[in-house]
C-alpha cells in the first residue's frame, strides 16, 4: 500500500509532466521564414529597379541654353615665366584646375592630371592649373616635386572672380573646342571620370558645340555654371557694374561711397574696403543699393 502511494505521489510531483504543443512557438518561426523571403524579394526589386538603374546611368546632360557658357579668357604669366592667354587654346580642350599647395585633395589629384596631360596631349588637351596660394615659391617646389607637365599661374583675384568666385578646392572646368564650359567638379574626382569627359569632348567638331555631350559628374540637373560679370569685375568700383554711367557721374558716385562707412568692422568707407577687400559681401552690397539711388535720383 505505501509502495503505491509512493508510486502514486513520484508520478504526480516528481515525474516530468508530458509535453504540450506550442503553437504560439510554431507559428513565429513560420512568421520569420515568411519575412525573410518577402526581404530578399524586395532586395531584388529594390536593386533592380532603384540601385542598379543608379549606378548605370550616367549624370544628366547638360542643355545648351544657358549652361554652357563660354568660359571667360584671361591673360597671366606662368609660374616659369612664360605668357599664357586662355584665348590662344580655342579649338583645344581645355581642363581648369584651381588648386594650391596646401590642399590634400587636389595633391591627390594632380599625378592624374600630369598623366592625361601627357596621354591626350597630341590629340588636343590642355591641362592648365590656377594656384590660390598666397605666393609662388611653394608652387615652383610642388611643380618640381610632382613633375607637373602642364601650365600653372598664379590665381589672382580677377581669375577667380571670372570663375564665379572659387569657394573651395580643388575646382574644375572642363572647356571644349568650341571654348565652352562643359562641366565643373569641386572637390576631389576620381580621373577617370575626368578622362571620360575629356574623350568625349576631343571627339568633337573644333567650332560646334557637342549638343550629345554626357556629363560624368559636376554640376547636376537645371544647375547654372555662375560665372562673374567682367562689366563689375573690371569697373573702377570693384564688384559694381557703373558702364552705363558718364565719367562725372562715376567720379559723383565714388564721393557718395567715400561718405558711407563700411558695416563690416573694417572701419574704412565703402569704396576703401570695394578697392581693399574685393571679397567683402558687406562692401559690395552697399555699393549696388547705393548705386541703385543714385540712378533713380533726380539730376
Amino acid at each position: 500500500m505505501n509502495d503505491e502511494l509512493q508510486k502514486d505521489t513520484m508520478t504526480s510531483k516528481g515525474a516530468p509532466a508530458t509535453p504540450e504543443p506550442q503553437p504560439a512557438k510554431t507559428s513565429k518561426v513560420a512568421l520569420g521564414a515568411v519575412l525573410a523571403i518577402l526581404l530578399v524579394v524586395g532586395l531584388y526589386f529594390i536593386n533592380r529597379y532603384w540601385i542598379a538603374p543608379a549606378t548605370q546611368r550616367k549624370a544628366p546632360k547638360l542643355q545648351a541654353s544657358g549652361n554652357r557658357p563660354v568660359a571667360p579668357v584671361f591673360s597671366a604669366t606662368d609660374i616659369n615665366g612664360r605668357k599664357l592667354d586662355l584665348a590662344d587654346y580655342k579649338g583645344k580642350v581645355v581642363l581648369l584646375d584651381f588648386w594650391a599647395t596646401w590642399c590634400g585633395p587636389c595633391r591627390i589629384e594632380i599625378p592624374g592630371f600630369v598623366r592625361l596631360q601627357e596621354r591626350y596631349r597630341d590629340q588636343g588637351l590642355v591641362v592648365i592649373g590656377v594656384s590660390v596660394d598666397d605666393s609662388v615659391e611653394p608652387v615652383r617646389d610642388f611643380y618640381r616635386e610632382f613633375s607637373m607637365n602642364y601650365p600653372v599661374v598664379m590665381g589672382e583675384s580677377r581669375i577667380t572672380e571670372l570663375y564665379g568666385g572659387i569657394v573651395g578646392l580643388p575646382t574644375t572646368f572642363i572647356i571644349g573646342r568650341d571654348g565652352r564650359i562643359y562641366s565643373k567638379h569641386m572637390g576631389a574626382t576620381d580621373v577617370s571620370v575626368f578622362e571620360e569627359e575629356v574623350k568625349e569632348l576631343l571627339a568633337g567638331d573644333t567650332a560646334k558645340e557637342v549638343a550629345q555631350f554626357q556629363q560624368v559628374g559636376g554640376v547636376s540637373r537645371g544647375e547654372r555654371i555662375e560665372l562673374g560679370d567682367p562689366a563689375e569685375i573690371d569697373s573702377e568700383i570693384p564688384g559694381v557694374n557703373v558702364s552705363h554711367l558718364s565719367p562725372q557721374q562715376v567720379v559723383q558716385f565714388k564721393k557718395v561711397l567715400e561718405a558711407i562707412k563700411c558695416e563690416c568692422g573694417c572701419k574704412m568707407n565703402a569704396l576703401e574696403c570695394r578697392h581693399k577687400d574685393r571679397a567683402c559681401g558687406v562692401s559690395k552690397r552697399l555699393a549696388k543699393e547705393q548705386l541703385a539711388n543714385f540712378v533713380q535720383a533726380p539730376v
